[in-house]
């Protein structure tokens, strides 16, 4: 296991026989063991806290308004206590919302916080709500970390019901292999809650507060590893039954009845998968009594994953599709109008149809008609050859030049249209971030400004150190991207970059799982990209993976890398 100076705990050690929910609420005076409903995390980037007495440390006297660093003005507190207060907030550089921890540089644990909130940075997991900065300042320290406008609590989820059987084995299966991602790592979560886990609109699953609120807390566990595995057994539990697996009622959710201790799903809610309910069990009971008592406990987040990955796989619901309204014949029928409705139950008589033209009228009628019939043919046959005649006649000039203007007609080129970027985001799918606070300067106008990446020792791929590196860019709503031109710093062989069509400025999916919009590369300085197919999209991944070798200017020292200095999309 990777050691790291900075880890806030230490997942080495999974030994320990008491139940480890129980453990990690009694490492605190919290009073989380007596009314878990207070760290619903509703709180929580929101935060969430304790009321443990953090000494001579008193919460910052901060307001709406204020701002750290000259860029993040601060504009709701969503929670004050224990020292440290969380908030909701404005990064103005960026112009996206964020949310702050904040407490006295003084705080006894506002070390830890530091160090914490630098290591779940250094992980670099999407599945996780990354830490965007952790800084010392003018006696306050501060985590700022991404806020997810249009993600949803499992709390919330929860309040209308127990989750299908799907989305329950899709948070569990997403929760699980993440929180093993970051034990190989040596980070632990130790306040994994229904508050923490978040659904967003694309329906991935993602993880808040990893090390952090532990840290912001006090709480450390001998055993993170089984602490954090029977957190995910009880959010299980939690999502087959909409109840939680203790006594005691906590995050909107009623607990178990007194004195039955643990029993499995199944048995408190009918119809719930007998898979999960075992998986729940084997999970929250680390003393070896599981649901069926033929499997063995799972005592870390690996073991978790494995278990899931031996269970037959849950297919999503079939889509219902609703039959169409049968077909209602009108009350209002020709002959009808005035007649006396039939009787409920009553067979109603077929109208009998019309006899024949059989008179003598009838008879001259349909002689008319066979006449008429006859000379028309007759007519369209005549008109037919006489139009084939003057085709053979026409000169090839007056067909040429007919032509030639249809031609000039199709090839009309469509206007192009220039598409504003309203703001962009760096993306990087594994390791730090090259620039982060530089992405602006890619779309400001000035071509003297840049984002550029580190400088690497070989290439031109950037693999294996990255896959690549790149900016989501918002363009405001959805837009059919036709061209892009790019502006780069450094030329040289070569510069390969790829467009792809992202789900969000912050993309929880991976560049494998985007629509590729088009990719282009160049020796030059200037890049002009073509889209090779037709995607509507809002966000656009600007993907390098390839940059040339270029020597030091006084920015950054020789080696393999590139900067981009504008970007702009036309439609």
């Amino acid at each position: 296991m990777a050691e790291r100076s900075t880890a806030a705990v230490d997942v080495a050690d999974n030994s320990g026989d008491e139940p480890l929910t129980a453990k990690a609420d009694q490492t605190t005076s919290d009073g989380v063991a007596h009314n878990r409903e207070r760290e619903t995390d509703s709180e929580e980037a929101q935060g969430s806290g304790g009321t443990e007495s953090p000494g001579k440390a008193s919460p910052p006297e901060l307001h709406s308004g204020h701002k750290l660093a000259r860029r993040y003005r601060l504009e709701e507190c969503v929670t004050r206590l224990d020292g440290f207060s969380s908030w909701r907030a404005m990064d103005e550089k960026l112009r996206r919302a964020v949310g702050v921890h904040l407490l006295p540089a003084d705080h006894p644990r506002a070390r830890s916080v530091l160090a914490a909130a630098r290591s779940s940075a250094l992980l670099g997991d999407p599945r996780f709500v990354q830490v965007l900065d952790a800084v010392e300042e003018n006696d306050l320290v501060y985590v700022v970390h991404e806020w997810l406008p249009d993600a949803t609590e499992l709390t919330a989820l929860l309040a209308s019901g127990p989750l299908e059987v799907h989305e329950a084995y899709q948070m569990v299966s997403q929760v699980s292999g993440a929180m093993a991602a970051a034990h190989r790592e040596g980070l632990a979560h130790l306040k994994l809650t229904p508050g923490a886990v978040l659904r967003t609109s694309t329906g991935q699953w993602r993880i808040r507060g990893l090390a952090v609120n532990a840290a912001l807390r006090g709480i450390s566990s001998d055993t993170p590893q089984r602490t954090d595995t029977e957190a995910i057994g009880a959010l299980l539990y939690a999502a087959l039954t909409q109840r939680w697996p203790y006594e005691n009622d906590a995050y909107g959710l009623s607990g178990l009845p007194k004195g039955v201790g643990l029993i499995a799903p199944d048995q408190v809610r009918a119809g719930v998968h007998r898979g999960l309910s075992e998986l729940a069990m084997r999970a929250l009971a680390n003393d070896g009594a599981t649901a069926s008592r033929h499997e063995s406990p799972c005592t870390t987040p690996e073991e978790l994953v494995k278990a899931i990955g031996e269970m037959p796989r849950i297919r999503p619901p079939e889509p219902a599709f609703t039959a169409p309204p049968e077909y209602q014949r009108t009350t209002y029928q020709q002959g009808t109008y005035g007649r006396q409705a039939p009787r409920p139950g009553a067979t109603q008589p077929l109208p009998t149809p019309p006899p024949p033209l059989q008179s003598r009228t009838g008879t001259a009628l349909k002689w008319a008609v066979s006449a008429l019939l006859i000379a028309a043919l007759g007519l369209g046959s005549w008109q037919l050859a006489d139009a084939l005649m003057d085709h053979d006649k026409s000169d090839d000039t007056k067909k040429t030049q007919t032509t030639d203007g249809n031609e000039k007609g199709d090839t009309k080129p469509a206007p192009v249209r220039p598409i504003a970027i309203k703001g962009a985001q760096e993306y990087a799918v594994e390791g730090s971030l090259q620039a982060a606070d530089d992405v602006d300067k890619t779309f400001d106008g000035n071509s003297t400004t840049f984002w550029r990446t580190k400088t690497y020792t070989a290439g031109p791929k950037l693999a294996p150190y990255k896959p690549g590196v790149g900016i989501v860019y918002n363009l405001g709503s959805a837009q059919s991207l036709k061209n892009a031109s790019i502006g780069l710093r450094y030329a040289g062989d070569h510069t390969t970059i790829h467009l792809y069509a992202a789900g969000a400025l912050s993309p929880t999916t991976s560049v494998d799982g985007m629509k590729e919009i088009g990719t282009a590369t160049t020796s030059g300085t200037t890049l002009n990209l073509k889209a090779s197919k037709s995607v509507k999209t809002q966000y656009v991944l600007l993907w390098l993976t390839d940059v040339p070798n270029a020597p030091s200017d006084g920015y950054s020292g020789a080696g393999w890398k590139q900067a981009i200095t504008d970007v702009k999309f036309t439609g």
